[in-house]
């Protein structure tokens, strides 16, 4: 088909995408943010520390704990990570 025979078709496709209403994009489903993390070290049963789930640096190994969890962790001489302080969120003072 010659071009000069394409562009009415083109103009009239485009008429038609702009009276369509644009369908909006899903919204993915809302993640909940765990209270606390509790970060693994390479050996799975070696804890490293616990973060609050706030906490920017978690490492990649860090998997979301109860309150209990976090409280025994730290009462079993699991470091708090110094930059969240979840020690002192939690209220456990040395």
């Amino acid at each position: 088909m010659p071009p000069e025979r394409q562009l009415p078709r083109a103009g009239r496709a485009a008429a038609a995408a702009a009276r369509t209403p644009a369908c909006p994009a899903p919204t993915p489903p809302a993640r909940h943010a765990p209270e606390w993390l509790i970060e693994r070290g390479l050996d799975r049963n070696n804890t490293v520390a616990v973060h609050t789930g706030e906490c920017w640096d978690p490492g990649k190994r860090a998997k979301p704990a109860t309150r209990a969890q976090a409280i025994e962790a730290l009462r079993h001489q699991v470091p708090a990570c110094t930059k969240c302080r979840p020690d002192t969120a939690l209220g456990i003072v040395d």
